[in-house]
């Protein structure tokens, strides 16, 4: 029998569950079908971003054997906006420089 993994990686760990997985089975109907909506009430099947081995994937997706879903959470901070945030201070930083 084929197996696929789910991975839904938490701040401070990641809860990785293995489970076999039907011929012709979605990436929804593996979701559904695990104990990760019940570990995790908070996940809503409807709106949750999901992918296979880093790339983002729908979840009418069909799985292959040694498949693993990740289950994306939301981004706290806007990754461009930290990098701009980051670069303006380094600017300001340069301009007066260090008196040695």
């Amino acid at each position: 029998m084929d197996i696929i993994e789910l991975i839904y990686p938490l701040p401070d760990q990641q809860d990785l569950l293995t489970q076999a997985f039907k011929k012709e089975q979605t990436v929804q109907a593996a979701i559904e079908e695990s104990e990760i909506l019940r570990r995790y009430p908070e996940l809503d099947i409807a709106t949750m971003v999901v992918g296979i081995f880093g790339k983002k994937t729908k979840m009418t997706q069909i799985l292959r054997a040694n498949d693993r879903i990740e289950i994306y959470r939301p981004l706290i901070a806007d990754p461009k906006e930290v990098r701009k945030r980051k670069a303006a201070q380094g600017k300001k930083l340069k301009k007066g420089g260090a008196k040695l």
